[in-house]
């Protein structure tokens, strides 16, 4: 049940974010729909749901994939003016390949961060995933792809900040704990 709850929200986060980059009346939610790390963000809260290794990575291959798939029915539906039909999907594999590409690592990598995170509060992977939200905004600047938005550049960053500082209380509640039992 949580397996195929997690596959419908991430097919509905990947249509959701290609509705809003079609808002060019409003280009802060074309920033948003232009946004990675939440991407690696939706792979590691699917591993955070699983307490094995090996089905954390599958589901987070398959949030992936389940979202990008998303992604592209909303691409290619009414909505956005489009016509699903086998050439439109090859065009759209086509032009998406480095993304498809991209998700085999990321999905089962982040959600075995957020497995490890869940079972061992393993740090690493925690870190990680929240500087990804921190950092990406710096990141886009040298490709020429910078968050034009202020508002969106702000609250990539403070979602980051916000996952770290939780990170870093729970380790050292955690290391207190552990200073705690051993006295």
């Amino acid at each position: 049940m949580v397996t195929a709850f997690a596959l419908l929200v991430a097919a509905l986060f990947g249509a959701a974010d290609q509705y809003l980059g079609s808002f060019s009346m409003h280009p802060w939610m074309a920033d948003v729909s232009l946004l990675s790390a939440p991407w690696l963000v939706l792979a590691f809260l699917a591993g955070c749901t699983q307490p094995e290794p090996r089905r954390a990575a599958l589901l987070g291959i398959g949030c992936t994939y389940a979202a990008l798939i998303g992604y592209g029915l909303m691409t290619l539906s009414p909505v956005e003016n489009a016509h699903l039909s086998a050439a439109t999907i090859g065009a759209f594999v086509r032009s998406e390949g480095g993304v498809f590409i991209g998700g085999v690592v990321s999905g089962p990598l982040f959600a075995w961060f957020g497995q490890r995170w869940r079972v061992h509060r393993a740090w690493h992977g925690a870190v990680v995933t929240a500087a990804a939200l921190c950092c990406e905004p710096l990141v886009r600047i040298p490709t020429g792809n910078a968050i034009r938005s202020s508002t969106v550049l702000l609250a990539e960053v403070a979602v980051g900040v916000v996952m770290l500082t939780y990170v870093v209380t729970q380790m050292l509640m955690r290391l207190e704990v552990d200073q705690d039992g051993g006295n």
